[in-house]
C-alpha cells in the first residue's frame, strides 16, 4: 500500500505541475523502461544497485552509531536529572542546526571516509531517538523501581533491570523513525563528502541532465526506506511477542 501510495503521489505531482515537461518529469512507466525494457537497462540497473549498496552501507554505519548514542545518552539523562538539565537545550539547539550547514565542517574535523558518514547519518538519527527513547526509560513501572530500591538496587540497577526492558517498545519505535533519517543522512554525507553512492551519482545526475537515472535512484531508494522500515516492524512484532508485550 505504501508503494502504491508513492506511484499515485508520483502521479498527481506530474499532473499538477505540468511546466515541467516530460524531457525532465519521468513518469513510473518511463522508470520501469529505464530500469527493466531498454536496451542498456541490465548497465543502469547494476550501476544504480551497485550505488544503493553503498547507500545501504552507510546508512547502516550512521543507524548503529546514532542508536548506540542514543542509548547511551537517554541512559545518563534518565539516571541523572542535573545531566539532562544541563546538555538536553544544548543537543536541541544543534538540532536546529541545518545538516547541509554543518557538512563543510565536519567534514574538515573528521574527513570524508567512514567518519563523515558515521557523523552524518548519527546526528540524523540521535535526536529523534533521544528524545524517544528517553520517554521509554522514564515510564518504566514505578512499582518495579520501588523493589529494587528496597532490595538495595541504585539507579543504575533500576536502569539495568526495569527501565530498559520496559523501553523496548520505545526503542523499536526510535529505530523505525530513524530508518528514513538514517538514508537521508547517508546520500548527504556521500553528496557533500564521500562522492559515492546514490547522493553522489544523484548530485552527478542533475548536471549531465540524466534525468532517468535521477528519478530512477530516488524511487529505488525511497522504495528501500519503505522495505527496511517493514523489516524492522517485522522484527519488532516478532521480538515484543516473546517478551509478552503489546506492538505500540
Amino acid at each position: 500500500m505504501s508503494f502504491v501510495l508513492i506511484l499515485v503521489i508520483w502521479w498527481l505531482f506530474l499532473l499538477a505541475y505540468p511546466d515541467i515537461g516530460p524531457i525532465i518529469g519521468r513518469t513510473p512507466a518511463d522508470v520501469f523502461e529505464f530500469l527493466f525494457t531498454d536496451p542498456d537497462s541490465k548497465v543502469a540497473r547494476d550501476r544504480i544497485f551497485d550505488n544503493l549498496w553503498i547507500t545501504l552501507t552507510d546508512a547502516a554505519i550512521g543507524f548503529v552509531a546514532g542508536m548506540l548514542a542514543a542509548v547511551v545518552v537517554a541512559a545518563i539523562f534518565v539516571v541523572s536529572r542535573p545531566a539532562a538539565q544541563t546538555f538536553m537545550p544544548i543537543a536541541m539547539l544543534l538540532r536546529s542546526v541545518p545538516l547541509v550547514a554543518m557538512t563543510p565542517l565536519i567534514t574538515v574535523i573528521v574527513g570524508r571516509g567512514v567518519a563523515l558518514v558515521a557523523v552524518m547519518g548519527g546526528i540524523v538519527v540521535f535526536f529523534p531517538a533521544l528524545v524517544m527513547i528517553m520517554t521509554g526509560l522514564a515510564n518504566a513501572p514505578r512499582q518495579i523501581g520501588d523493589v529494587i530500591s528496597v532490595y538495595g538496587g541504585g539507579r543504575w540497577t533500576a536502569l539495568r533491570r526495569s527501565a530498559i526492558p520496559s523501553a523496548v517498545p520505545s526503542l523499536f519505535s526510535a529505530a523505525k523513525v530513524s530508518v528514513p533519517g538514517a538514508l537521508i543522512g547517508a546520500t548527504v554525507a556521500e553528496w557533500l563528502g564521500t562522492n559515492k553512492g546514490l547522493g553522489a551519482s544523484l548530485q552527478q545526475a542533475l548536471p549531465s541532465a540524466a534525468y532517468d537515472e535521477l528519478w530512477a535512484s530516488v524511487l529505488v531508494i525511497t522504495v528501500s526506506s519503505i522495505v527496511i522500515y517493514a523489516v524492522v516492524g517485522v522484527i519488532e512484532t516478532v521480538v515484543l511477542s516473546q517478551m509478552g508485550m503489546r506492538q505500540t
